[in-house]
């Protein structure tokens, strides 16, 4: 009985001496290279105790191959992706895991030293060429060493690239900078797998030596290439022909370490044609600068410092505005939240012009049907547009009203989305595309409200007033006895006279009306928003809470409530269609 409460008292200590400290919280999963629908890839959060042996993961589940080891006065440690590392690897210990709005950053302790993992994803949202960079940056520091030799290794493989067997690698050495480049042998443009990575395009892995580090760099099986890093601390700089599973890999000396001591990699993935828009081929916005992978990752690693200075102030920033407006726990939500929001876009430009003045942004409806600019998903999206820089609004809407201009659409209300899947926008001819009528024409003209306010300017909307004019008329007839049909909240299923899009449709006419100096819209509006709140026709009778539908016999005996989000709009852009009571 003694010697069971002595382990069970030495248990208890070493879970409190392996205990991570996450900072501010654990969330579901950290960023780890997050920077458009294809470059994607995140650690569970529940992953983080066990770091060391855990893939990284793309965003719809599958593991990702990222090895990362160090090597400290001839000892080798497992950081990070080694679930069989080889012989003689001890394991690292997590003690901190950390997340800002565009860093994740882990620190373990290998031996003596302390050893961080940092995940940079920049958000740049006002430097186009910075933020349309397909590239995240990795940067491994070595601290608190008293002259010990360290080695850092990383690697990377072919699932990447989103399938296996079929890859073709290339190593360049461009200047002082070592690339490694996977691609899938004979992909056709715009294909992806069954679990939404993109097959067309290339893989890219990078690094550069420090002033004090010596580069050397190998691809082979794992077994034999990360072996010979834990015997030697440096790898041969062999390159055969690609197999199956094989890993390329870049390693760094750094040397007798006396303090602190960094190497900067990218991990990125590139596409020659981003996206298909109507027939017609969308390049990253920076194809207009660099031609090529090499040319582009050079440049974000040459990059690194101003990045890393911009996203310092901007993650400082976020953290200090969402905790002043409501305190920490929204302040933790709003940092996770960035890279996510702005990881679901592709900033294009046309490919055969290169014309960098024909900005679109395109989105994909990530984690539900992979549709392309949908007006309801582009819609809780526009908040952090607004605050960060409202030109991403029309950005994003751009390739929408293009399309409604074209007159292809052949219904009178606004279409959900410009494509079935990404990041083929080809549109919906055919008007089948999924129906939310009275949902996606509110949104257009509150979203087109939004961008008109916060960026102080009437001269896009004034070029697509009539086009928004046939989506306010279509309110006016159908926004307050409407049929039954979808809302942005699927989970209702098609009703008739939900509360919330009638909301959204009052709303949307007082946008409209406050966007061309309407008023006879803007009254209609508020005519819809009194019949709703002032006489009851969409509450309980006390007025304690929105219904679901209206009116009350709709509902059946018992009361129903709707949780009703629509009422955002109004607030955050002034209109006051309805009452600050409601």
């Amino acid at each position: 009985m003694r010697l069971l409460k002595a382990l069970g008292v030495s248990l208890l200590s070493l879970q409190a001496a392996n205990a991570v400290d996450y900072t501010p919280l654990q969330p579901p999963s950290y960023p780890l290279a997050v920077r458009n629908p294809y470059l994607s890839a995140w650690m569970p959060g529940p992953f983080v105790s066990n770091l060391t042996a855990s893939n990284p993961q793309f965003w719809a589940g599958q593991d990702l191959t990222l090895g990362i080891m160090a090597r400290v006065d001839g000892q080798a440690f497992s950081l990070l992706g080694l679930p069989s590392p080889p012989a003689g690897v001890r394991e690292a210990t997590v003690s901190n895991a950390q997340y800002t709005s565009t860093h994740s950053v882990f620190s373990l302790l290998a031996g003596n030293i302390s050893i961080k993992l940092d995940f940079l994803s920049p958000v740049s949202p006002s430097n186009y060429l910075r933020q349309s960079l397909p590239f995240s940056y990795l940067t491994v520091t070595a601290a608190n060493t008293a002259g010990e030799s360290v080695q850092v290794y990383v690697d990377i493989d072919e699932s990447w690239t989103g399938q296996s067997g079929s890859t073709a690698a290339n190593a360049t050495k461009s200047g002082q900078t070592s690339v490694f480049q996977l691609s899938v042998t004979g992909a056709g443009t715009y294909t992806q797998n069954a679990m939404d990575q993109a097959l067309w395009g290339q893989a890219v892995f990078a690094s550069r030596p420090s002033n004090s580090s010596t580069l050397t760099t190998q691809s082979g099986s794992a077994a034999s290439v990360r072996s010979l890093f834990v015997s030697n601390g440096t790898l041969s700089g062999f390159t055969p022909a690609y197999a199956a599973k094989d890993v390329v890999a870049i390693a760094q000396d750094l040397g007798s370490v006396a303090s602190t001591a960094s190497v900067t990699y990218a991990i990125g993935y590139t596409r020659d044609a981003a996206v298909n828009y109507l027939g017609n081929a969308r390049a990253s916005y920076y194809s207009a600068t660099y031609k090529d992978s090499i040319s582009a990752v050079n440049h974000f690693l040459d990059d690194y410092a101003d990045a890393e200075s911009e996203s310092s102030a901007m993650d400082s920033n976020i953290d200090n505005k969402a905790a002043s407006t409501a305190g920490a726990n929204y302040s933790d939500i709003v940092t996770l939240s960035v890279r996510q929001a702005y990881g679901a876009a592709d900033l294009t430009i046309p490919a055969d012009t290169l014309d960098t003045s024909d900005l679109m942004l395109f989105l994909k409806e990530i984690s539900s049907d992979g549709n392309v600019n949908t007006v309801d998903v582009i819609y809780p999206t526009f908040p952090i547009f607004y605050v960060m820089d409202p030109e991403y609004i029309r950005l994003v809407l751009e390739p929408v009203v293009r399309y409604l201009e074209t007159g292809r659409w052949p219904n009178s209300w606004t279409i959900h989305d410009i494509g079935s899947s990404y990041p083929n926008a080809t549109g919906h001819d055919d008007g089948k595309a999924e129906q939310m009528p009275v949902e996606e024409s509110g949104n257009l003209l509150i979203l087109a409200y939004a961008y008109s306010r916060a960026s102080n300017s009437t001269t896009w909307i004034n070029s697509h007033r009539s086009l928004f004019q046939g989506y306010a008329d279509y309110l006016v007839t159908n926004g307050l006895n409407m049929a039954s049909q979808l809302s942005t909240d699927d989970g209702t299923g098609p009703l008739p006279n939900q509360t919330n899009l009638a909301i959204k449709a009052a709303v949307g006419l007082t946008a409209f009306g406050a966007m061309f100096n309407e008023q006879n819209y803007t009254n209609i509006g508020l005519d819809h928003a009194n019949q709703l709140y002032n006489n009851s026709l969409a509450t309980d009778t006390e007025k304690t809470h929105f219904l679901l539908q209206y009116p009350q016999s709709l509902n059946g005996p018992n009361t129903t409530y709707s949780t009703t989000f629509n009422l955002y709009g109004d607030s955050l852009l002034g209109l006051n269609t309805f009452p600050s009571a409601a």
